[in-house]
């Protein structure tokens, strides 16, 4: 009755900010350590590692960053429109330099994955990416 009366409200989510190139980048981290569904610890601190490394961050300031951005993949646009975002404002190099970081969270946890390299290549065509430098840091991150 009292249901009825005073129906329970869901929660409202916090708003998200407008995604930049840095929430952007955390985002498709992110994504790609989310790709096989698992979302190990090793993944989780080499995308903190990172974000350190690239926004001269310290270590909480990452990790509230990469929190942010866990809500941001969960709940924003797709690939295209983060990539768009990292078109945009960085040049071919730093694009470079952002996929090979991509390929140690996807090597983090030391197991290669199909599908998490499949989400990889696909970020890499996205952010513009040449097949042969593509290749390239592959077989630079997998040793083959």
């Amino acid at each position: 009755m009292f249901e009825r009366l005073f129906p329970r409200r869901a929660p409202e989510s916090p708003k998200l900010p407008e995604p930049d190139a840095q929430l952007a980048l955390g985002a498709l981290l992110v994504r790609v350590a989310l790709a096989d569904r698992e979302y190990k610890a090793e993944e989780v601190a080499q995308i903190d590692r990172i974000l350190t490394a690239m926004f001269d961050l310290k270590p909480i300031e990452a990790a509230k960053l990469r929190a942010t951005c866990e809500a941001l993949e969960r709940d924003a646009p797709g690939t295209p429109e983060f990539a768009d975002i990292l078109r945009v404002e960085l040049d071919y190099q730093h694009r470079h330099d952002l996929a090979e970081a991509m390929w140690k969270v996807v090597l983090a946890d030391g197991k290669r994955r199909d599908i998490e390299e499949s989400m990889l290549h696909q970020i890499e065509g996205a952010l513009g990416i040449t097949p042969d430098d593509s290749a390239e840091m592959q077989a630079d991150a997998t040793g083959m």
